[in-house]
């Protein structure tokens, strides 16, 4: 049983030909279904996302199946499988696993670090489990995935820098104030970086969130989905005088926040800390009022070069990933290897099975002779003599020390104890 990746990604394809095969996959119910017709599919999870589609399969034909698979795909996209050939990828064996563990440990995401994708994955798997196409070993393997991918995140800090603006203000905000629950929030404007950071506000427990908008609808709506306040342009110094955090991002040709406005505001607010994130472009917020004691702004060229260091720290968090990825894929292929060793090891104990039976019909005549006990003796004797002549054996093919030369080691015990024949007949 070999397990195989094949996919296309942001790295391989284009958006529209993966919007393309994930309809195509769709178009008659979920796109797992559409892979139990395909010839050579042992066991198989199918993942899709806005960066990535690809199959998961493990094939005891793994050539033929890697060729069903991309014959079917393309005939779905109406190219050629040559044509489809340069825009996807597929690994093999310890490839795959270590591939299937970097993607769920979001090292080979656009973002390295971000953790919807290992959500993406576990989904997958409920999807494959419902349809009955996974097994023991995509079962293991899965299994094992996400606890590689729990291990990397507890042991590296690949997910603890921010790598976004809006979480990357939200971070900033937390330094300034340690914690977040109970602060009131500003917004200035509705852009979509805005909102994001707005989100991860109430993630962190922020209890208000005041919004104002150029126009009163859009605050309105703004103001409802997060159960807070919505004011217009005019309302912003009063908001001022409430809020602790306050985050915007008009499109406004002049600065709408300046520093005669917020120094008289600060007295009024007793120094109180107050935090600005001005995302807007041009800016919103007039720099001066940096100079304001307990007056805290970022701008979009602050927030950059806070996500560009962190970036570069992540990646340097990968480094450790990446090799723990390598042990946990080592790991994987010698609990593999002793599964492919397991139906050499059942045929040994069936025809030992099988000859300690022939000899006791054989001696029928003289055991009947034994009391109870005296048979149970017998039999447990010859269990003993069984398991003591197949330590060795069973010891040589278990062992990890020589996984590279299993298939010959199994070929030569199946010699020796004359297996084939009766393994062919099972």
């Amino acid at each position: 049983m070999e397990i195989v990746v094949i996919g296309l990604n942001h790295k391989t394809a284009p958006v529209d030909l993966r919007e393309r095969l994930t309809g195509f996959l769709n178009q008659k119910g979920p796109a797992l279904s559409s892979f139990k017709g395909i010839t050579g599919l042992k066991e198989t999870l199918f993942l899709t996302t806005c960066n990535r589609v690809e199959t998961l399969f493990a094939s005891e034909e793994p050539d033929q199946a890697i060729q069903n698979v991309v014959k079917y795909w393309a005939g779905g996209l109406l190219i050629s499988p040559s044509d489809l050939q340069p825009t996807i990828y597929i690994y093999r064996a310890d490839e795959a696993v270590r591939h299937l563990f970097r993607v769920a440990a979001s090292l080979d995401s656009l973002v390295i670090g971000e953790p919807q994708i290992l959500g993406q994955i576990k989904e997958a798997y409920r999807e494959a489990v419902s349809h009955h196409t996974t097994g023991v070993v995509l079962n293991r393997l899965l299994h094992k995935t996400f606890s590689v991918a729990k291990r990397i995140r507890s042991e590296t800090g690949i997910a603890s820098h921010a790598v976004s603006i809006s979480f990357a203000a939200v971070e900033l905000a937390k330094k300034i104030f340690q914690d977040l629950s109970g602060k009131k929030v500003l917004l200035i404007g509705a852009g979509e970086m805005a909102e994001l950071a707005a989100e991860h506000l109430l993630n962190n427990r922020v209890r208000k969130i005041i919004v104002a908008n150029r126009t009163l609808e859009r605050a309105i709506e703004l103001a409802r989905r997060w159960q807070g306040q919505a004011v217009s342009l005019e309302e912003i110094p009063s908001a001022l005088l409430e809020a602790d955090i306050v985050i915007s991002s008009t499109g406004a040709p002049e600065m709408i926040i300046l520093y005669p406005q917020v120094k008289f505001i600060m007295k009024q607010r007793k120094q109180r800390p107050l935090f600005f994130i001005d995302i807007a472009v041009p800016r919103d917020i007039e720099p001066k009022i940096n100079e304001i004691d307990n007056v805290y702004l970022y701008d979009m060229d602050d927030l950059q070069g806070i996500v560009a260091q962190n970036m570069a720290e992540r990646k340097q968090e990968a480094l450790q990933a990446e090799r723990i990825v390598q042990e946990e894929g080592i790991k994987f292929r010698s609990w593999l290897n002793r599964l492919e060793v397991v139906p050499t090891i059942i045929a040994l104990r069936k025809k030992m099975e099988d000859i300690k039976q022939g000899e006791w019909k054989k001696n029928g005549a003289v055991l009947e002779g034994l009391t109870s006990e005296q048979q149970k003796a017998v039999d447990q004797m010859a269990g003993s003599i069984i398991n003591k002549v197949l330590h060795d054996p069973i010891s040589f093919l278990k062992d990890p020390g020589h996984e590279e030369h299993k298939d010959e080691k199994i070929d030569r015990i199946q010699k020796i104890f004359n297996l084939n024949k009766g393994m062919e007949e099972d």
